[in-house]
């Protein structure tokens, strides 16, 4: 167990203590604002550094206590859906949203949840009780998703684009443009895109497969000079044999198992099952 993560619930096991001291001591008292604030530096650290599912347990429990209190209402939905639990989190956002109490980063997390779940009619929804809010990195990634859905490419660009203008970190944004330019066909712009979201963050590994498919989609059978692990260039080599062998293109693909079967690690039992599939069909 990590030295972080042990300090995480130590800070938990004390803060819960003092509040169990606090109760039997003076229960019908309202807290003081200094354990007022050692309680939200406490949610907020379970919402960033904490592990997810232990996030979760922290924020359930807190409810369990006190089912009416908002911060642990809105600090469940936020642990669920960083613990991936979107379809759950999209419950606990929907209740505030019933209940009138969800405000602007609310409607944001639940739309999120949402978009996870591939509720687009729904998502749609929640943007228009929505401001436009053009310094927002996470409105202008929704908002471009929703254009995808609704195939509104020149929207989708203006919302990626602002995004990618408004975060120093921009490789997801620049991933999940070039994958809308993708689905359009358009794969001389994506292949540029995902080139530079591994530039902004080079384990990004989906950016990087991405950026493999889009290369063998346009008949480039050689891996892009990128960074890589041993283990992610086989599994890109054998993603790449993958978009070779469905062009009917059997010894590029051939090849490509090969290399990825020498270049893992570990024995590499996908590429191994078609390469053995691959020479069973020569021999019939």
């Amino acid at each position: 167990m990590s030295s972080r993560r042990i300090g995480l619930m130590l800070c938990a096991a004390l803060f819960l203590g003092a509040c169990d001291e606090m109760n039997n001591k003076a229960a019908d008292q309202p807290p003081g604002p200094a354990n007022v604030i050692d309680a939200s530096n406490l949610n907020e650290l379970m919402l960033t550094v904490a592990d997810p599912d232990e996030a979760v347990e922290y924020f359930r429990s807190a409810l369990a206590r006190e089912p009416d209190r908002l911060e642990f209402r809105r600090g469940y939905a936020r642990a669920l859906s960083r613990a991936g639990r979107h379809a759950e989190a999209s419950l606990v956002y929907r209740k505030l949203v019933d209940d009138g109490l969800a405000n602007t980063e609310d409607r944001i997390g639940f739309a999120e949840s949402l978009a996870r779940s591939n509720a687009w009619d729904e998502v749609e929804e929640q943007l228009a009780q929505l401001p436009e809010l053009p310094k927002s990195y996470r409105m202008n990634m929704l908002r471009a998703m929703a254009a995808d859905q609704r195939k509104d490419w020149a929207a989708a660009d203006g919302y990626y684009q602002a995004a990618r203008d408004l975060t120093p970190r921009p490789a997801r944004a620049l991933n999940n443009w070039g994958v809308s330019k993708m689905s359009r066909g358009d794969l001389k712009d994506a292949e540029k895109l995902f080139q530079e979201a591994v530039s902004y963050d080079s384990k990004l590994f989906s950016a990087k497969n991405n950026l493999v498919i889009a290369r063998g989609l346009q008949g480039k059978f050689t891996l892009p000079v990128i960074p890589v692990s041993e283990e992610e260039k086989a599994q890109l080599l054998h993603n790449l044999a993958v978009i070779a062998l469905r062009q009917g293109k059997t010894d590029i693909g051939k090849g490509l198992l090969e290399e990825a079967i020498q270049t893992h690690p570990r024995h590499f039992d996908a590429a191994v099952s078609k390469l053995e599939a691959l020479n069973a069909k020569v021999k019939n």
